[in-house]
């Protein structure tokens, strides 16, 4: 077939650059319960990973087959975190190095394939990952490591436009799901390590151009419509000095929309830099040391990006505990809206949906050292002696006391999302058992440098597991059920009407589990570590499942001793598509 070349992409095949069902907004409102396609990260806009499919199920998952495989081919392998997203035959897929691919979601056959070209210099701070595309009308939509936001057309692969979010030669990057409200283009950034600010944008989706911005560390002024809106929170309120300029607090993994509040709410990560006594002002123990809004999730109109509430998980962070990780809207068993988070600092939160005002928080993982609890208000009463030393207060002055931390700064859970049954009620959590000597020292800013002023080093914990995926009650914080594995846990959860659970290991298993009892019922061994995220949907009758298998990702850059631990695994980039045949469906 005739191939057609264009700027920044590989091939793609000559057909109609419209789609024959463009995406509206009521088609990403209702993905959640729609089964023959998947349109937004999260499987639905309240991240729930829940599919109302049961053709596949508990007495069946045995005869659940590989149907194709495609591969990412060239040596760009590294770690594949990606989500599929599919419609109107198509499955978009993004892959290492900011590429993306369209392919024949019933062949497999590729289409057309996009890579950016990304100048030298990037400054990616933790793999060079992309988790996935949004689609809306006749385009999709993604980020590159070089901070910029991509529009394809959906069918060719042709660029729409291509927009700059930050300054990449400063430290920002992207690597998250872009999400889609209203006709916006919502994006965050990364590069908290590199004393970025971090930011949510909206843009126009079919023309590129900027409605909002807002930054999320207190002092910086927000815009609508080219021009300045409020500030975010009140001028060193939280923050001594000029720290607040380089400030951190990246919004790195993406965000959630409730239509029932109309809420965008995006997590914010660690403050810059690590050391937390450069960043105390006044009592370090009082509220005026917090360093507002890092480490917190943050509630905000989706119209004009101002800030309707705010909670902070970890004040004054200084562990990069971040503050990132999902928000997942559901109701609770007594019909109460609710956000559930399960924290980088250990604790699963849950929050009011009305208003983000704090309902309960239990720990998740075991041995949390640097809190002795959370709060009637939902702020973690500290051990002080757990906190990282000053170094202005060491002999040297190079070197603050080295304390051993509880979970490690990759967190008791880190971007890999949860998945919630609306069935079962519980949440089932990827977690990892582990900590980290941590000490602290002293930096200045230089842009485009790392702006840490810590060191670490990871360490297991248990003898037995460092990965455990947890089954968790919200309503009481119970973990119903544990699954332990060797290598820690790095792949996102999927939860079926069908009683089943999905994930997989660095060591390779893609694994379905019973989603009551936590009993293994089928594994397939993809050749690679999975640090991707499952999805299901339904074709001509039968159902998919579907995951991509590529080992890479924050473990073995930054995992000190668990790192040389897993060494042995292998890269890769090849995305598996499973279905369960039409006569083998009612097979027990």
């Amino acid at each position: 077939m005739k191939k057609l070349i264009i700027a920044g992409i590989a091939t793609a095949l000559t057909m109609s650059s419209a789609l024959a069902e463009d995406v509206t907004e009521a088609d990403l409102a209702k993905d959640a319960a729609t089964t023959t396609s998947i349109l937004t990260n999260g499987m639905g806009r309240h991240l729930q990973r829940y599919s109302p499919l049961e053709t596949l199920n508990k007495d069946n998952i045995e005869n659940l087959l590989p149907a194709w495989a495609f591969s990412l081919g060239g040596e760009k392998q590294r770690g594949q975190e990606t989500q599929p997203i599919i419609h109107d035959g198509l499955m978009f897929i993004t892959g290492s190095y900011s590429r993306l691919y369209a392919i024949d979601v019933k062949t497999g056959k590729e289409v057309w394939q996009y890579d950016a070209r990304l100048p030298e210099g990037i400054l990616p701070c933790c793999d060079v990952v992309n988790r996935g595309a949004a689609i809306y009308g006749d385009k999709v939509y993604f980020g590159t490591l070089d901070a910029r936001i991509v529009a394809l057309d959906a069918k060719t692969g042709k660029v729409a436009w291509r927009k700059k979010i930050a300054d990449y030669k400063a430290g920002y990057s992207y690597t998250s799901a872009p999400l889609i409200v209203n006709g916006l283009v919502i994006t965050g950034n990364s590069g908290g390590e590199f004393g970025i600010v971090g930011e949510v944008q909206a843009r126009d989706a079919e023309t590129g151009e900027l409605v909002w911005t807002r930054p999320v560390i207190e002092g910086h002024m927000g815009t609508l419509n080219g021009k300045e809106s409020t500030m975010t929170g009140t001028l060193n309120a939280t923050w001594p000095g000029d720290l607040w300029k380089t400030g951190g607090g990246a919004t790195w993994l993406g965000g959630s929309y409730d239509i029932d509040t109309d809420t965008i709410v995006f997590g914010s990560g660690n403050p810059a830099p690590w050391n937390s006594w450069l960043r105390s002002a006044g009592n370090p123990k009082g509220t005026e040391g917090d360093n507002l809004y890092a480490a917190s999730r943050i509630g905000m109109d989706p119209a004009t990006g101002e800030i309707k509430w705010h909670f902070q998980t970890t004040p004054r962070e200084g562990w990069d505990y971040d503050g990132v990780n999902e928000m997942v809207a559901y109701k609770d068993r007594d019909g109460n809206k609710r956000w559930a988070t399960a924290d980088r600092n250990g604790y699963f939160y849950v929050l009011n949906r009305e208003d983000g005002k704090f309902v309960s928080a239990t720990p998740f993982v075991k041995n949390i050292s640097w809190a002795k609890g959370i709060d009637e208000n939902g702020r973690p009463i500290f051990n002080e002696a757990n906190r990282p030393g000053d170094p202005s207060a060491a002999a040297d002055g190079k070197k603050g006391e080295t304390i051993f931390a509880v979970p490690s700064f990759l967190g008791g859970k880190n971007w890999m999302p949860m998945a919630h049954s609306p069935k079962t009620g519980n949440f089932y959590v990827p977690s990892n058992e582990w900590g980290m000597d941590i000490w602290n020292e002293p930096v200045t800013y230089k842009k485009g440098a790392a702006y840490l002023g810590s060191g670490f080093t990871i360490k297991p914990i248990f003898e037995d597991h460092i990965g455990s995926l947890k089954a968790i009650d919200p309503d009481t914080g119970e973990t119903k059920w544990e699954y332990k594995n060797d290598a820690p846990l790095w792949a996102g959860v999927m939860t079926t009407a069908g009683g089943l659970v999905f994930t997989g290991t660095p060591e390779g298993e893609f694994i379905a589990f019973d989603d009551e009892t936590g009993e293994k019922l089928w594994s397939f061994q993809t050749g690679s570590g999975i640090v991707g995220q499952p999805v299901t949907w339904e074709q001509d009758g039968e159902q998919y499942v579907s995951v991509i298998s590529g080992w890479g990702g924050a473990v073995p850059l930054w995992g000190g001793e668990v790192a040389k631990k897993v060494n042995y695994l292998n890269q890769g980039g090849t995305l598996w598509v499973f279905k369960l045949p039409k006569q083998l469906a009612s097979a027990n």
